[in-house]
């Protein structure tokens, strides 16, 4: 996967907008365009400002994620974690969609 395809992928991730993301990193709609299309190549600057809010820049420079820290949570819960995160974003998705939904049943519920 390209470095263009992964910055587009991790904006869909953290749900910006391509203008959203570009007024994150001090560029222009058309520049993050051009980095999503690997046109350009985004700078240090660009790439610590949107770190800043959740951006992976180790899996938008390598196509590699990184591993996030799993603490203090039971081996099931650990298994379900990892599961969780390697799966594609719009499964992801699909889980905490899921999930909300069970919470919210749960909730109405309980009251």
């Amino acid at each position: 996967m390209s470095a263009g395809e992964c910055l587009r992928e991790e904006r869909v991730r953290l749900g910006l907008k391509q203008e959203e993301m570009a007024q994150i990193g001090g560029v222009t709609r058309n520049t993050q365009g051009s980095y999503e299309r690997d046109e350009r190549r985004p700078d240090t600057g660009y790439l610590k400002a949107l770190n800043a809010v959740g951006l992976d820049i180790l899996y938008v420079v390598t196509g590699v994620r990184t591993p996030a820290p799993v603490g203090g949570l039971s081996e099931d819960e650990e298994v379900m974690v990892k599961r969780y995160r390697s799966m594609p974003p719009d499964d992801q998705k699909s889980v905490r969609r899921f999930l909300q939904a069970i919470a919210d049943d749960v909730a109405k519920h309980s009251n």
